[in-house]
């Protein structure tokens, strides 16, 4: 599989599932059968399908994954193809990785073990992401050998499938040039994420501490829009002398943005991914950021119509 085609293929994807009660308890989930359907229709190619073992205490002392989790998973690997949907298996343990990356190691290589081995037998369209947004502890230097262990663990089993793999710092586009990938195993895709300027995305975001933080517009001026294009040309750049697909695994602007500022934000950001080639997944489906209301039944049209311009 060519990692170049099956990036485009990727095309326009969602992140769903991160923060669903399913992984707990079936009988409580949000997201249903009928929500993959709704995401195929609206135009996306792709799902990232957000995982949390550590926090859904889905891992024993033995490191083992619970059945009921990987059932739960199945269920959504399965979900997706059914609809068209390629699926990303996108292990998203950030937090206690960047805390704690040595005493988490073994749970982190053994989840890849098993992962690798249940679904070694799947399509093309399931794609493994080794760690979502490396961080903290878990520096630049200390990742390249952990993304070397997990890769060559994966690759047992699954010698051809596409992983996706980014640079610590949360994923961050400066840090590409430390990110060290084996360079005679082209399977893989390099992903990057982009929120900035937090002042604007994460605005109203207890977490982010900017809860107070409100009414920043984003207008789309040419030096505003400079600052993300200058961004993107350094990925863009790397991607080109490393000759390596880019997916651009997450972007968004939480709730309590300005709606306009947030289409125009959403809007330019889509198609600036689009016109270098790149795919990528909005950030989410539910929960905050959020792309479909669930309780009420609808999207957030302008969000979705600032993702998937109407034709």
């Amino acid at each position: 599989m060519d990692a170049f085609k099956l990036n485009k293929r990727l095309g326009r994807g969602v992140n769903i599932l991160g923060y669903d009660p399913i992984w707990r308890s079936k009988d409580r989930a949000r997201m249903r059968e009928k929500h993959f359907r709704l995401i195929s229709n609206a135009g996306f190619n792709s799902v990232r399908i957000a995982l949390h073992p550590f926090r859904d205490e889905a891992i024993t002392r033995e490191y083992k994954l619970s059945d009921g989790w990987l059932e739960v998973l199945d269920w959504a690997i399965e979900q997706s193809l059914d609809n068209e949907l390629m699926a990303i298996l996108d292990f998203h343990e950030f937090i206690a990785m960047g805390r704690a990356p040595l005493e988490n190691r073994e749970r982190f290589l053994s989840f890849w073990r098993q992962i690798g081995e249940r679904y070694h037998d799947y399509p093309d369209e399931v794609l493994f992401e080794l760690l979502n947004e490396p961080n903290g502890k878990l520096t630049p230097e200390l990742w390249n050998v952990f993304l070397k262990e997990a890769l060559s663990i994966v690759r047992e089993g699954n010698p051809e499938r596409i992983v996706i793999i980014g640079p610590a710092y949360w994923n961050n586009i400066n840090l590409l040039s430390k990110l060290a990938l084996p360079e005679e195993d082209r399977n893989i895709i390099v992903t990057v994420h982009y929120y900035e300027p937090m002042d604007f995305t994460h605005q109203g975001a207890k977490w982010a501490g900017r809860e107070d933080k409100i009414g920043v517009d984003w207008k789309g001026t040419d030096e505003e829009k400079k600052t993300i294009i200058d961004a993107f040309n350094k990925a863009h750049s790397w991607a080109k002398e490393h000759n390596r697909p880019i997916f651009l695994g997450e972007f968004g602007v939480y709730d309590k943005a300005p709606m306009e500022s947030r289409v125009r934000y959403l809007s330019f950001i889509a198609r600036l991914a689009e016109d270098m080639g790149w795919s990528w997944a909005y950030w989410q489906f539910d929960s905050d950021f959020i792309l479909y209301d669930i309780p009420n039944n609808r999207w957030i049209e302008p969000v979705l119509n600032a993702l998937i311009p109407p034709e």
